[in-house]
């Protein structure tokens, strides 16, 4: 088979280095090239990547083609770049083609064999937490790229469901192949903890979050149930000092959550670290007393293995994909209920015997997620569109 990839979401010129989409993109490729011989791949990067960084990539049955519509598009109208984009894919004459996100889209005039993964719908389940732009574009790009693919693979059970719910996919068409996780990126790195903390300004016990500061994330509510954590601490005198660690760049409504903060008292006990660099993080995890992540909605949850992987005891959500990835390795909230987040908070930490527990199961959890068997997964379902 000839088997197309779209990287574009890998070394993205506008969006960054490999996060998200970038990093499954990423791994996917790597492991693929690892355990297939028999195929050929060409990979489409964007045109502006420098060839250098995509070098890593060569092999003897990997071609590296530069997908030039990423550059036309500012300059010609949509019908061209329909156009530009289908000749580009129809003449490598593949077999298939994946692209691993909707967002990076297949021209709908291409009339190849298309696989397309879906990480995230949560543009469909809430109508008020995204800008009303942002929610039509991805809605209609979501459908288009389900509609016109062959298979679609979800990266959970969750998304196989709303799939099927919201979209009407059948069932048939949808393969449930999980994420991986590279766990060794989380070992203890050679990183002064103390120096890092002293980076942020973090001198007592501390819960973290860690995502995109966005009403996804239920950033409000995690403020208000940290007040009555607090406030149930004061009255604790061996419950000790805790700040909140918010760690994570800034998205939709960000500016409000300081002010948030401010209102209710917190300003001083809440710590907003902006993006955190990759040598951060595990250090940052590592010496947390909890995480906690009581998102709306996650089409995955990689943090949660990201705390699992570093011994990180964690308190999540009950929805969506959450409960399906944490398993029994977490302690689990209604994220509409402030005050059983609070109480998951209090619990948590009056308890090592507790986190102990969710520390062992969670390096249990770890082991279903493996980057290997993705790639092994994902190579069936391109031979399954080859017979």
């Amino acid at each position: 088979m000839r088997i197309g990839i779209d990287a574009r979401t890998i070394l993205n010129p506008e969006k960054g280095d490999a996060i998200g989409v970038g990093h499954y993109t990423y791994q996917l490729i790597r492991h693929l090239l690892k355990i297939d011989k028999e195929n050929e791949y060409v990979l489409f990067f964007d045109f502006r990547v420098r060839e250098k960084d995509v070098k890593k990539f060569s092999q003897s049955n990997a071609k590296i083609k530069f997908y030039p519509f990423s550059d036309y598009k500012k300059y010609l109208p949509g019908i061209y770049n329909e156009i530009l984009g289908s000749a580009i894919l129809s003449k490598e004459k593949l077999d298939l083609i994946h692209t691993t996100s909707h967002a990076s889209r297949i021209p709908a005039s291409y009339s190849g064999k298309t696989i397309v993964t879906i990480h995230d719908l949560a543009v469909y389940k809430f109508n008020d937490i995204f800008p009303k732009f942002y929610q039509a574009k991805n809605k209609a790009l979501i459908s288009l790229m389900v509609n016109k693919a062959q298979k679609v693979i979800a990266v959970s059970h969750s998304i196989k469901d709303d799939l099927q719910t919201i979209l009407k996919c059948p069932e048939e068409k949808i393969q449930v192949i999980y994420s991986g996780f590279d766990k060794r990126m989380f070992e203890n790195p050679e990183v002064d903890r103390k120096k890092i903390l002293d980076k942020y300004s973090i001198e007592d016990k501390y819960l973290l979050f860690l995502g995109t500061l966005e009403p996804s994330k239920n950033i409000v509510r995690l403020l208000e149930a940290f007040k009555i954590f607090k406030e149930k601490n004061k009255k604790d005198k061996t419950a000790g000092n805790y700040k909140l660690i918010m760690a994570g760049k800034r998205g939709w409504l960000a500016k409000e959550y300081k002010q948030v903060a401010k209102d209710l008292g917190l300003n001083k006990d809440i710590i907003f670290t902006g993006y955190v660099i990759g040598d951060d993080l595990v250090p940052l995890f590592h010496n947390a007393d909890f995480f906690i992540m009581p998102s709306l909605y996650e089409g995955f949850g990689t943090t949660v293995l990201e705390a699992f992987a570093t011994g990180t005891p964690a308190i999540v959500a009950n929805v969506s994909s959450i409960p399906e990835i944490a398993g029994d390795a977490a302690e689990l909230v209604n994220p509409m209920d402030t005050q059983n987040i609070a109480e998951a908070m209090i619990k948590l930490s009056r308890s090592e015997e507790l986190k102990n527990s969710y520390r062992e199961k969670g390096f249990k959890q770890l082991e279903k997620f493996n980057w290997e068997k993705c790639a092994r997964e994902t190579l069936e379902v391109y031979k399954s569109l080859a017979k």
